[in-house]
């Protein structure tokens, strides 16, 4: 008996057979890591779905008390009191609008010091232009904003104004 390896034509059917596990094991292969790939995919979307839903970026709106006034700093140096009403990423929506402006003082000019008592506190709506209380702002335009306190100066003074008109703002009309 001869058991010395003999070669096989190619048609041979051992050859066939080998080469046939040979390309089931590539598909049993290709079959794992598919599985593989689809499962960690689907992980993923997972994730990027509870990440939107429990976690990511605060949004800004989160920190706005709608209880309290907000002063908002533009980039021009320009600051307004009132309520931030809508809160997006584009842009903000601010009513019930206050501004400081500041009166022209008797001081020589060298006085260096500047007085609270030169600032006054003004309620948006008779300006020329005639503007509506209401002012939305490019976001873009936004230093930074933030609530104020119910004791500070400019909360009591929005308050002394409501007390002192009741029934809103009168514009004097100019003839």
């Amino acid at each position: 008996m001869d058991f010395t390896p003999q070669n096989n034509q190619a048609g041979s059917p051992v050859h066939h057979v080998s080469q046939s596990k040979k390309k089931l094991k590539k598909l049993g292969g290709l079959k794992v890591i598919s599985v593989i790939l689809l499962g960690a995919a689907s992980i993923l979307i997972l994730a990027l779905v509870a990440l939107s839903v429990f976690g990511g970026p605060v949004h800004q709106s989160k920190y706005l008390d709608k209880s309290k006034l907000q002063a908002v700093f533009l980039n021009n140096g320009q600051v307004y009191f009132g309520n931030i009403t809508n809160l997006s990423k584009d842009y903000m929506r601010l009513a019930n609008i206050y501004y400081l402006r500041q009166s022209q003082s008797p001081q020589p000019a060298d006085n260096k010091q500047e007085s609270s008592d030169n600032l006054a506190l003004v309620k948006l709506g008779c300006e020329v232009h005639g503007p509506v209380d209401e002012m939305i702002v490019n976001r873009d335009q936004v230093n930074f904003w933030e609530n104020l306190k119910s004791d500070g100066q400019v909360a009591k003074a929005v308050e002394q104004f409501v007390q002192q008109n009741p029934e809103g703002q009168k514009c004097q009309a100019n003839t």
